[in-house]
């Protein structure tokens, strides 16, 4: 085996921590000595060890000249109230005499830091393997800590002609149980969902995990004029403390104070430039909350108005073999007037479900992998 092998390896590991260990990267590690692996770990949730000191406590035997592949850079004790201890000093401390590195960590509190820590003390470290695939595996972390907002990604589960309902609202269900397995397991692996009160008031939905095992997140509401009805499932279940509000209502308002007393987050914004809350501050003030990643489930005016601000990263389409006519379309007036001006998606892969399509994007491949 080589240092690829032994890096693919890393990366299998590391995909098992997945909807588990935000804000904190998805990371694995092998740990090899004279052409055997004698060590293997990942982080497994969020607090707890880190894939390096889960590798080297589950070693066969002592690490000391061995070899260490890690999809990214292994931290450091710059990183303030760090729950963990710094994996550097533990790996200089064992001895290890190579480190292989897939990319950097785009923590500013790390970033390079552990690379200097590692040479300073005559570690050799090697970079670059199996880069782009460690930025992918890791796309929502390293947005995240790019742009200090979540990573945006938009699911549409439409028709063949681009409803999202009927004209009278119905749209359960436009896709079938096994594309909405596939909805709950993309659920399972973001930090919130987000949806429009036009949707919460339509289709009254829960937002939850259900059809995969797998943590709830939190249920982002834009509710400008905070119209929200009293009986929405968001408000009323054991998961209400996981529902946060943005409108522009004032904080004094008694709705706002009444639902901030039964335990959901309001958060008070200034109204965009149209009749809708500004969209980037939503994302900046979620960044701050240590939100990391968003999927966003509609309705369209919600759809419209991230492609509007030109604030997405991915976008998935659900599409039905059905054809509905006239009714609630998916994504609305964007003010394109030429196909110059058009989203055309990169990185595009589309996969069959059962007669369903999925057929996923990014607006920016190249900001995700560089």
């Amino acid at each position: 085996m080589n240092d690829n092998d032994y890096m693919r390896r890393v990366m299998e590991l590391a995909e098992r921590g997945r909807g588990k260990t935000s804000p904190n990267p998805m990371v694995g590690t092998v740990i090899v000595k004279d052409g055997k692996v004698i060590g293997e770990g990942y982080h497994q949730e969020y607090g707890k060890k880190h894939a390096e000191i889960s590798a080297i406590d589950s070693a066969s035997e002592s690490v000391e000249g061995a070899t260490l592949y890690c999809n990214l850079e292994p931290c450091t004790n710059d990183i303030p109230n760090k729950k963990t201890p710094p994996c550097s000093e533990r790996i200089i401390k064992e001895k290890i005499t190579r480190v292989v590195i897939a990319s950097l960590d785009p923590n500013p509190y790390i970033n390079g830091r552990g690379i200097k820590k590692l040479q300073e003390n005559k570690i050799r470290v090697d970079m670059g393997i199996m880069a782009e695939e460690s930025r992918i595996l890791n796309q929502k972390y390293f947005t995240f800590m790019r742009t200090g907002r979540p990573f945006i990604h938009l699911k549409i589960a439409q028709s063949l002609d681009g409803r999202i309902a009927t004209s009278m609202g119905h749209s359960k269900w436009i896709t079938n149980e096994t594309a909405l397995k596939k909805v709950h397991e993309l659920r399972a692996e973001y930090d919130a969902l987000l949806v429009g009160t036009n949707t919460v008031i339509q289709d009254n939905p829960s937002l939850t995990v259900r059809y995969v095992r797998g943590k709830n997140p939190y249920r982002i509401i834009l509710d400008d004029q905070l119209v929200i009805p009293e009986k929405a499932v968001v408000l009323t279940d054991e998961l209400r403390t996981k529902t946060i509000i943005f409108t522009s209502v004032a904080p004094k308002n008694p709705r706002a104070q009444q639902l901030s007393r039964e335990g959901i987050k309001v958060i008070h914004l200034k109204s965009g430039q149209t009749k809708y809350l500004a969209i980037d501050e939503v994302m900046f003030r979620l960044g701050e909350m240590n939100i990391s990643s968003v999927l966003v489930e509609g309705g369209g005016e919600t759809f419209t108005s991230f492609l509007k601000a030109n604030l997405f990263e991915k976008i998935t389409f659900f599409i039905s073999p059905m054809i509905i006519g006239t009714g609630i379309q998916s994504i609305g007036q964007l003010g394109i007037s030429s196909l110059a001006q058009a989203y055309r998606l990169e990185h595009v892969k589309i996969d069959i479900i059962d007669s369903q399509a999925m057929v996923e994007g990014y607006r920016d491949y190249q900001s995700i992998i560089t």
